[in-house]
């Protein structure tokens, strides 16, 4: 007989796997992306305690690299995505060996300063064409077989890489390297006192956090086929805190929820025009006083004693 969090999850599996002859497949892929943006963002926040305001130079660069690998060098899907990734965890690497020297809003500080001078760097490099952004995107065909003009079969692809990251993340967060990142969250200096390195779990947390931020740039950039300025933009930056505030901090599929929430909102209420900040506003004052640990984490209690953990 099957356990409960096993039907849970293909139940989850089949909602997904159908989804798209429901509803507009662009849009679903749109939350897979930003889902796995806010995952990856989460595990710098909510299991180190570290909050970067700079996040979106790694989503944004990440697009501008892949679509130009795509574009302009003519490479295949698959090694253009990676070409992004690797780049974001490049800048990861650099910005996280400086940030993490600083803890609090001083660490906040300085990623935003480093999403500043990138934000800038978009607007004048060449290759990223300013504000008019790379567009025209090529999906062309994964390892030169699978063709990703086929709506459907990019969202096939899409959902499976979130699927795998959230499963990497899972993996990372239930290990040993998991339990210490925690401990440092809730008590650095205890941590310290034990003997670990404390900056280099934290600057490997920040590299992998980037990394999969930069999965997120690249699989949207093939979905629109669009790297653009207000990817780089330090509103998406917010805008992921917000994903992540609103599903539950710290929590596996938290920031899966939120993401959803927050993208749901943009589209459907896209016709209110400005209102649509006011409504993102006025939901996050709601969550905020009524769901203080996010959607999911007030939901963690009831599912962890029906044997499902969030």
């Amino acid at each position: 007989m099957m356990s409960k969090p096993r039907i849970a999850i293909l139940l989850l599996l089949a909602v997904a796997v159908i989804a798209p002859h429901f509803v507009y497949p662009v849009f679903l892929m749109k939350g897979l992306c930003f889902a796995i943006f806010a995952s990856a963002f989460d595990l710098l926040l909510g299991y180190v305690g570290l909050l970067s305001f700079g996040h979106a130079m790694f989503f944004g660069f990440s697009a501008y690299v892949t679509s130009h690998m795509a574009k302009t060098w003519g490479f295949t899907p698959e090694l253009a995505i990676l070409g992004g990734v690797a780049t974001a965890a490049g800048m990861g690497l650099l910005t996280g060996w400086l940030a993490i020297r600083r803890s609090g809003i001083y660490f906040a500080m300085v990623t935003l300063a480093f999403a500043q001078m990138m934000y800038f760097l978009a607007v004048q490099a060449p290759f990223t064409h300013g504000e008019d952004g790379i567009q025209g995107v090529p999906r062309g065909k994964l390892f030169g077989l699978i063709d990703l003009n086929d709506t459907l079969v990019l969202y096939y692809f899409v959902l499976l890489v979130f699927i795998g990251t959230i499963l990497f993340l899972y993996r990372i967060v239930h290990s040993p390297f998991g339990q210490v990142l925690k401990a440092i969250r809730d008590n650095e200096p205890r941590a310290i006192s034990l003997g670990y390195e404390v900056e280099r779990y934290k600057l490997l947390a920040f590299v992998l956090s980037a990394g999969l931020v930069g999965l997120a740039g690249s699989l949207k950039s093939e979905v629109f086929q669009l790297a653009s300025l207000a990817d780089v933009h330090w509103h998406a930056s917010g805008g992921v805190v917000l994903m992540a505030l609103l599903g539950g901090v710290g929590t596996v599929f938290g920031p899966t929820v939120g993401a959803f929430l927050v993208v749901a909102i943009e589209n459907y209420f896209a016709e209110a025009g400005a209102w649509v900040t006011i409504i993102q506003g006025a939901i996050f004052v709601v969550c905020v006083l009524l769901f203080r640990s996010g959607i999911v984490g007030v939901l963690a209690p009831w599912l962890k004693r029906h044997g499902l953990k969030a």
